[in-house]
């Protein structure tokens, strides 16, 4: 899911940024333990953890606030792992277009002629007009199934579905059909609007392509190759976090804050985000995207060249004048928000994982400052 209400806006795959990396100096690693400590401090924050690298090397870890509501459950561990939600696009594009750089998919082929099936069941309109590269780039037109209307900003808006259940097990197939009766957002290729839909499709797609499950397929094209030893996909209910992490929450109709940890495995796959992983797992991810290491440079660009009405939601804090030089991956649902900062060469990555008490999109999570404080304290 995509955070638009945060302070520090995000997008699922955001665009390199321009400015120079600077050096990182040797104390940082105590750096992130006193930024862990500063953001848990942010109202609506349960728990935080985090770890800074630089050219794949660990700057430290750090962890603050409680694993559960109200300062129970001792703290977080700082190693532990963490649902990394839309972030999960990122690698599921990577994978498609690795299957396009095989010569098993094309950038252009027709979603109609991938997926009959939505074509027979009548799910996607005009699905013999969308192509792979429109859904990638989230202009393919298609309604989002997660919410029943988007921002005025073509963002996310808020869930359209009863976050409480935790057992359904929904099919992909199931969430592109609760898209069909909305109205569409554009003509295919027209425009940029955030759909969890296309990413739905596009994980179909891969099943589709390479006979294998989604899960296997992130494993033995990203996880196994990256050494990304601790992240998984989560598939269906009961699925979830393993090990000991941080609990989230999310106010039900009587503002009452719930525990939503349990939070339906269905409802995230490739679309809304299911991938499980680690502060050092994703920044591995990243820093190997960053550094043209999955893809090649016409491929990537489908990804990193972002549409205009996109730009707008890869932030920087200006009033930092270190935080500049990087760029925002990440995501949230339902009790936890998590991000990655990078810089555009791929040396230096910081990433994050809140967990909350609030809706995601009304805490504030300025990170500026705390992206200066690790990487560039004297300045």
């Amino acid at each position: 899911m995509l955070a638009a209400g945060v302070a520090m806006l995000m997008v699922a795959h955001a665009g390199p940024a321009t400015a120079t990396a600077t050096a990182v100096p040797a104390q940082s690693g105590g750096n992130v333990q006193k930024a862990m400590e500063e953001l848990a401090r942010i109202p609506g924050v349960v728990g935080v953890v985090g770890g800074a690298y630089a050219d794949g090397k660990s700057l430290g870890l750090g962890s603050a606030g409680s694993r559960l509501l109200d300062g129970e459950g001792g703290r977080i561990p700082a190693n532990a792992r963490f649902r990394i939600w839309s972030q999960t696009k990122q690698m599921v594009a990577t994978v498609v277009l690795k299957l396009v750089e095989k010569g098993e998919l094309g950038v252009d082929d027709k979603l109609g002629d991938l997926l009959p099936e939505v074509v027979e069941k009548d799910l996607v309109t005009r699905a013999d007009e969308i192509t792979v590269r429109q859904m990638i780039r989230h202009t393919s037109g298609i309604p989002d199934w997660y919410a029943e209307k988007p921002n005025p900003d073509g963002s996310e808006g808020a869930p359209s579905f009863d976050v409480f259940d935790f057992t359904t097990p929904y099919r992909p197939l199931d969430l592109v059909r609760w898209s069909r009766d909305r109205p569409r957002t554009g003509e295919p290729g027209e425009k940029w609007t955030y759909s969890n839909t296309n990413y739905t499709l596009l994980g179909m797609i891969i099943e589709r392509v390479t006979g294998h499950d989604l899960a296997t397929e992130l494993r033995t094209r990203l996880f196994e190759p990256l050494a990304m030893t601790r992240s998984y996909l989560m598939v269906k209910p009961p699925d979830g976090v393993k090990g000991p992490h941080g609990h989230g929450y999310y106010p039900d109709t009587d503002g009452r804050p719930r525990d939503v940890d349990r939070y339906n495995a269905g409802l995230a796959g490739a679309g809304a985000g299911g991938v499980v992983s680690t502060a050092h797992d994703v920044s591995a991810f990243n820093r190997a995207f960053s550094q043209g290491k999955l893809l090649p440079p016409e491929l990537q660009r489908i990804l990193t060249d972002r549409p205009a009405a996109a730009a707008h939601l890869r932030g920087h804090n200006s009033n930092s004048s270190c935080s500049d030089d990087f760029s925002i991956t990440g995501g949230l649902a339902p009790g936890s928000v998590a991000m990655t900062f990078y810089s555009a060469d791929g040396r230096r990555q910081l990433a994050l994982s809140f967990t909350l008490s609030v809706k995601p999109n009304v805490v504030q999570l300025d990170l500026g400052k705390a992206v200066e404080s690790i990487f560039c304290p004297s300045s």
